[in-house]
């Protein structure tokens, strides 16, 4: 139970990590609702959920670009802090469509944190990502690597993190969690919640599922002639359960000990394309067919996190291991 539960805006609560995360916050003793459009994420989330927490589960179906909607949203409640989500994350999709994913990214969080401050809404965890070190030399990545993203997801979620910095100075009552997600894999253990977009994946592990489903005829590796051990790219790899854990921690440094913060979330370890193919393959007891590609614009070859400063400021260390990844996203694909 976290000290001083509040009333959470879960933005993009309907998706992959908000789902799950919506889970940890509601057995953390948090009220929460669900903002979403339901663009990336199935319609019948919610009712999953409910079975999951054993209550209903509140969402406003409602665009972040809808500047209108948003606000009303806000004054038709009273939020505490929100978790914000919601967002297009798809590397090669950012190449070829850059206005909208600086329309969604940017300008809905623009339109969030402008109901924020209205409403006098002063705390909000925000989902970054490991995407704005672009393709950093030095590893393991630290909070104070230089930030140089390569893809235009990457850079509209180094706006994000400059924006909110920004508003932080200007507004010193204003605490915000910039959390650097690694690469997020896993399920539920339930087996009801899990990463099923509702577009085509560009992520490789439910790639790999649609493979070993038989959806699609082989997995495609985007090159193998990057300077690492195998020649494909590397990645560190977290368990779903350990980021969702990480987003409580987070709200409890705000709401509790009125704590901003800035950290990496990942494991420490990094696993190349090749090695997770091996690891599901593993889960299922046989091999999945694979064929090698020229590279995709955007990929950085290796990234994986230091984690010394979520686990001295949040008390944050991940859990689960790559096969236990693995085999809990089969797990809700085969269900």
């Amino acid at each position: 139970m976290t000290d001083m539960p509040g009333h959470i805006l879960l933005t993009g609560g309907a998706g992959f990590i908000g789902s799950h995360t919506y889970v940890a916050l509601c057995e953390a003793g948090h009220e929460v609702t669900i903002l979403d459009n339901f663009q990336n994420a199935q319609r019948d989330v919610p009712a999953r959920l409910s079975r999951l927490t054993g209550r209903d589960t509140p969402v406003l179906d409602i665009d972040i670009s809808d500047a209108a909607a948003v606000r009303a949203a806000f004054r038709a409640h009273d939020f505490d802090a929100v978790v914000h989500f919601a967002a297009l994350k798809s590397v090669p999709d950012s190449e070829a469509n850059p206005v909208e994913y600086y329309r969604i990214n940017c300008s809905g969080l623009v339109n969030i944190t402008h109901a924020m401050r209205e409403t006098g809404v002063n705390a909000m965890v925000f989902s970054s990502s490991a995407a704005v070190y672009g393709a950093a030399r030095h590893m393991p990545l630290t909070e104070d690597t230089p930030t140089a993203p390569t893809s235009t997801y990457g850079a509209t979620k180094l706006f994000g993190e400059d924006f909110l910095a920004r508003i932080a100075r200007a507004h010193p009552d204003f605490r915000t969690g910039i959390l650097r997600y690694f690469n997020p894999v896993g399920a539920h253990g339930s087996g009801l919640i899990g990463e099923d977009p509702s577009q085509v994946p560009g992520n490789l592990v439910p790639v790999i599922a649609r493979v070993a489903r038989g959806e699609i005829a082989q997995l495609t590796i985007f090159g193998d002639d990057y300077p690492t051990p195998d020649g494909t790219c590397i990645r560190d790899y977290i368990h779903v359960l350990d980021l969702a854990q990480g987003h409580v921690l987070s709200l409890d440094a705000l709401l509790n000990r009125g704590e901003s913060h800035l950290v990496n979330l990942g494991t420490g370890r990094g696993s190349s394309v090749l090695e997770v193919l091996g690891a599901y393959g593993d889960v299922l007891g046989r091999e999945l067919p694979h064929r090698i590609v020229g590279r995709r614009p955007g990929d950085p070859p290796v990234s994986y996190a230091e984690t010394a400063r979520a686990r001295d400021v949040l008390g944050f260390e991940a859990r689960y291991g790559l096969r236990e990844m693995c085999a809990s996203n089969w797990a809700f694909f085969n269900r």
